[in-house]
């Protein structure tokens, strides 16, 4: 499909939302004249006399539209969603997608990652009924998920609190994991390909973690939150775990640390050892997530463990303890079904473990399911109601939402949201959707991303992607984290 523009910069917007209708489909962006042929859409701004007028035609098969209005510069709101003239184009555009396909998108226009922090900035100008009226009103959001954006906000709210000018975040990055996920686009390396890497990388991982703790002490910086993510860390053998787990300690002043996470992703991956070496090493929250407690819909997604490994590794967790526990869920997952999700709710609700996530299957580009379906897979209608059921048992269960974001591409528009009980929120979840504050990351396909003091400029800092590079290059790698010192001196007083 070819996007036409003409007068306008609206390439980004209108992109994302022809994608919310056609995830899978090229839009190639050009200013050149369409032919009788071509599937298009014509975004156009043009002055006239008594202002600008938006324009906006779709052609699409046998479809074609044409519709325009004018544009309100005036509006205070407009600008924090996009320019007015932005906004025009992809109100017009919106409607007639909604009308070729005959369904609206849940989100309605918003195509951003970030709909909670949205809420917040239009909160901030216009107070918070205005705002999620702005959202169900102006920007087509269904109400059921602006009452779930503003929940999610009021939990966020109290987390981005603790935050101060000084503070900081660790990521930490293991991209190893026992196989790969027909979903997964992510670097991680299989054990079977890649792991020859681990004992170098471990090493290589351990020294950038000091280089990074030296830093952090010279900017005077405090780690609020420490997250060791993957790929799945527990891939790494005890001994090798300890080793990281002693980086950090040596780094980081852990004491002062309000959640320290690491994620045991894959249950076949857990041990009582491994478990204890967590736990001695400071950690407070561990994630454990089956995906589903399919057998069926596991071997269909390509993770080679059972529903049995992962009640055994849930079991193993409590008994060593110390540490709080979540559980990450998909919606949409391949041969999944309403009444499989429902089920698989049931089983993690009688576990009752601290805070459960729950995503949205996002087909990405990179991975085996978009390569082998060619984007055709489609669960929509199910995946919506999975999604509505499980905030509707999860918050009677006593969970609340704590932090939100969208993903491109996610079946049937919906979202991913982190449940948790009273007083269990994760902490370095909420910070990193927001970007509260400089978050530092060590280790292949980690990104530092670096916050400016009192304000919203952020820079970031890039690891080489795959474990063979960052082994590889690791000392070239290693002087890049210097440009963290020469931006905070960039705004010292």
């Amino acid at each position: 499909m070819k996007l036409v523009l003409r007068g306008c910069d609206c390439r980004y917007e209108l992109e994302n939302i022809i994608r919310l209708f056609l995830p899978h489909e090229r839009v190639d962006v050009t200013d050149d004249d369409p032919s009788p042929t071509e599937l298009f859409v014509e975004a156009s701004i043009r002055d006239e006399e008594e202002g600008a007028v938006a324009a906006c035609r779709t052609v699409l098969g046998a479809f074609d539209e044409r519709t325009e209005r004018s544009v309100e510069r005036e509006d205070a709101l407009a600008p924090l969603w996009g320019k007015p003239e932005e906004l025009a184009l992809a109100e017009l555009l919106y409607e007639q997608l909604c009308r070729l396909f005959d369904t609206k998108q849940p989100w309605g226009l918003i195509t951003g990652v970030r709909p909670v922090k949205l809420l917040r900035r239009l909160a901030a100008v216009c107070g918070e009924d205005e705002a999620c009226a702005y959202l169900q009103n102006t920007l087509a959001c269904d109400p059921a998920k602006v009452a779930h954006a503003r929940q999610t906000l009021h939990a966020e709210n109290a987390v981005l609190a603790l935050s101060h000018p000084s503070s900081c975040s660790l990521y930490i990055s293991v991209p190893f994991c026992p196989s790969r996920c027909s979903y997964c686009s992510f670097v991680s390396q299989t054990t079977e390909r890649s792991g020859h890497l681990i004992p170098d990388y471990v090493q290589a991982l351990s020294r950038e973690i000091a280089k990074t703790g030296e830093i952090i002490r010279q900017l005077a910086l405090r780690v609020e939150t420490i997250y060791i993510g993957g790929g799945t860390p527990t891939t790494l053998s005890a001994a090798q775990l300890d080793a990281v787990l002693e980086a950090v300690a040596q780094a980081v002043d852990i004491s002062a640390v309000r959640e320290y996470t690491v994620e045991a992703g894959r249950p076949d991956t857990v041990t009582t050892d491994k478990l204890h070496v967590i736990r001695d090493g400071g950690a407070t929250r561990i994630s454990i997530n089956p995906q589903t407690l399919d057998d069926r819909v596991l071997a269909a997604i390509g993770r080679r463990h059972t529903t049995a490994q992962f009640y055994d590794a849930f079991s193993l967790a409590r008994q060593v303890g110390g540490t709080q526990i979540n559980t990450d869920l998909i919606a949409g997952l391949p041969t999944d079904t309403a009444a499989g999700f429902s089920k698989t709710l049931g089983g993690i609700l009688a576990l009752s473990p601290e805070s459960v996530t729950v995503h949205t299957l996002s087909i990405k580009r990179a991975s085996h399911l978009m390569i082998r379906d060619k984007g055709e897979y489609d669960a929509g209608g199910d995946t919506a109601a999975m999604i509505a059921e499980a905030g509707a048992r999860l918050v009677p269960a006593g969970y609340h939402p704590y932090y939100l974001y969208r993903q491109s591409r996610c079946v049937g528009g919906q979202e991913n949201t982190g449940w948790a009980k009273p007083g269990c929120d994760g902490l370095y979840n909420v910070y990193m959707m927001d970007e509260t504050h400089t978050v530092f990351g060590c280790g292949a396909g980690a990104v530092t991303k670096l916050k400016a003091p009192g304000g919203e400029h952020l820079e970031r800092v890039f690891n080489y992607k795959f474990p063979y590079e960052y082994v590889g290059r690791f000392e070239e790698m290693l002087r890049r984290k210097e440009q963290a010192v020469m931006f905070y001196e960039r705004y010292a007083e």
